[in-house]
């Protein structure tokens, strides 16, 4: 996997990154994991806009990504390593040995023909899914479980990974990305190693109309809106003197907005 530069041959050009996409074998998915994706264009059943600077976009068919791994003890060949529209990692095709197929998120050193498994017993490979029980500490995981059975919801974006950094009989910690530790049921399961296409975050866009590719909408700022429109807008010049806000009235920096008593317990050091 590598990155491209173009000539500049425009502005737009000038500055412009993206993926050579060496990796990926298959351009087009497997048709029976895939399903329907309408655009809403962030509108909820009364038609109110209930989140800003999305809609348009390049149409899209949606990747049915198994984040439970819950076929347990047959092993899988991977197939293919494939582009999804969806997500800002590549994804796995992978054939289980009694036939059926499944996507999977595609980790750091997983390759055509390598062998995936999801048991307790597998190796510690990239790819291989197992409880946190299983797995020595130090382990860098991905798509972690927070609930048994509910499939993996951390660690899911390109690059992203957690450390194993305590076990005990019915819990175990979990340092995240953004170096909170969590206890998480030992129960859980994870796949082991760190997503793949790392370099995501280093792709320049170059310019406007490739985030309108995505879906994307021009935002606008507060500054350079009428006191009607916004708080810190109006003023004469540039002004300084407000503090950041979003235009209903929230501090928009540093400001903690978190509500939930439910998993406090489970925050065994916060982020900050």
């Amino acid at each position: 996997m590598g990155i491209k530069t173009f000539s500049p041959r425009s502005d737009g050009r000038r500055g412009m990154t993206g993926f050579d996409f060496k990796e990926i074998t298959k351009t087009t998915p497997e048709k029976s994991l895939t399903a329907p994706l309408s655009k809403k264009a962030a509108r909820n059943n009364h038609g109110q806009i209930t989140m800003r600077h999305i809609g348009g976009g390049h149409k899209r068919r949606y990747r049915l990504v198994d984040f439970k791994r819950s076929k347990l003890e047959v092993p899988a060949k991977v197939v293919t390593i494939e582009y999804d529209p969806n997500r800002t990692c590549r994804i796995a095709l992978i054939s289980y040995a009694d036939g059926e197929k499944a996507y999977i998120l595609a980790p750091v050193g997983m390759n055509v023909g390598d062998t995936v498994l999801s048991s307790d017993k597998a190796d510690i490979k990239p790819g291989n899914s197992l409880t946190l029980a299983a797995l020595p500490l130090g382990t860098t995981i991905h798509n972690v479980e927070l609930r048994p059975g509910k499939g993996g919801q951390v660690c899911r974006g390109a690059g992203a990974s957690a450390t194993l950094a305590g076990k005990g009989e019915k819990y175990c910690q979990v340092r995240m990305p953004s170096g909170e530790l969590k206890q998480v049921l030992s129960v859980c399961r994870a796949s082991v190693g760190q997503v793949g296409n790392t370099d995501n975050e280093n792709i320049s866009l170059g310019k406007a109309g490739r985030s309108r590719w995505r879906g994307i909408r021009p935002g606008v700022r507060g500054m350079a809106m009428n006191p009607v429109d916004h708080p810190l807008g109006g003023g004469e010049g540039v002004g300084k003197g407000h503090h950041p806000v979003t235009p209903w009235g929230q501090p928009s920096k540093g400001y903690k907005t978190r509500h939930n008593k439910r998993t406090d317990s489970s925050i065994v050091k916060r982020r900050k």
